[in-house]
């Protein structure tokens, strides 16, 4: 029978039904797999699924029955591709399940950052709203979206996802693409950084895109200007976003993803973490319930389709 190692469970969610990966061989689960014991427990595997945990020749050398790595996400760069290459192991990836999700929260990031409703919100709990004897408060100044221009860096699947929100609220939308084609105006990167209102990340990390957010397109933003990274941490000049905050040199920040996860203390951003033009989220933006489900069910799609010698979201 198929054995398949699922390495870390919980970044999946307590609530998710593994039922159809189950069903498809013996299945041992981990709620997480600290790297000293990847080791040990994929040396039988067939099949290992995992999300974040690093997979490598040192992890893998002893896997003598592997012959399929399944991600439980779009990206992959935790996995070292050469060394499956070398050694015939095929990849799978799960495409286009939190296309939706993502798009909402980088949206919902960015409206409450424009609008400040963190400051509003605490004003009213506070009970200073009480107290202060006036209907209303209108500061911090807040602006309408139709006044905007929401830059989107990445024009995939989710980039295009916001890209239509964005211009239903009445921005104007301008995209920074590789391929020339699609519905929206296009950018270069300079350009996004220097008109955007709202400035929103939807890159994998790669090589050419570590870093691309640097010091000095920072700088060339806006004073005004939101940024939203719901992609991949690296891609960004961390320090430098949590600086630009600290100066008074962005207008907001909204983060899900981090070049550690979980970030220490030690971290650029622990600075920022009371900002109230900041909001920081644990890597949450992927996970509706509904985008997991379809997570789980793609995972066990590709698992049959590849036994099936079928070749279906294989990266390898």
């Amino acid at each position: 029978m198929m054995k398949i190692v699922i390495l870390d469970k919980s970044t999946l969610g307590d609530d998710i039904d593994l039922t159809p990966i189950y069903n498809l061989g013996e299945c041992t689960e981990y709620p997480t797999t600290p790297y000293d014991e990847v080791s040990e427990r994929v040396q039988d595997a067939d099949v290992i699924v995992t999300n974040k945990i690093k997979l490598n020749e040192d992890t893998l050398k002893d896997a003598d029955n592997l012959k399929l790595i399944c991600v439980a996400a779009t990206g992959y760069d935790n996995i070292d591709t050469a060394y499956l290459k070398e050694k015939g192991i095929a990849l799978c990836n799960v495409p286009g399940y939190s296309t939706d999700s993502v798009a909402q929260v980088t949206v919902a990031m960015a409206l409450s950052l424009v609008t400040h409703l963190r400051e509003y919100r605490g004003f009213v709990h506070s009970g200073e709203y009480s107290k202060s004897g006036v209907a209303n408060k209108l500061s911090p100044v807040y602006h309408e979206a139709s006044s905007m221009t929401w830059g989107i860096l990445g024009g995939g699947a989710i980039g295009t996802a916001v890209a239509k929100v964005a211009q239903a609220l009445g921005c104007r939308v301008l995209v920074c693409r590789r391929k020339q084609e699609g519905d929206f105006p296009l950018a270069d990167i300079d350009t996004l950084c220097r008109e955007a209102d709202v400035f929103s990340i939807h890159l994998p990390l790669s090589d050419s895109t570590r870093g691309i957010l640097t010091k000095e397109r920072i700088a060339s933003m806006k004073q005004s200007a939101v940024v939203i990274n719901t992609a991949r941490g690296a891609v960004t000049d961390e320090k430098a976003l949590a600086d630009a905050i600290k100066t008074g040199r962005l207008g907001g920040l909204g983060v899900d993803v981090y070049s550690v996860e979980p970030f220490t203390q030690e971290h650029p951003f622990y600075e920022i973490l009371h900002y109230d033009n900041v909001c920081l989220t644990p890597h949450m933006g992927w996970g509706s319930a509904e985008a997991r489900e379809r997570c789980v069910q793609k995972i066990a799609e590709n698992i049959s389709c590849f036994f099936a010698g079928e070749n279906h979201n294989r990266i390898i």
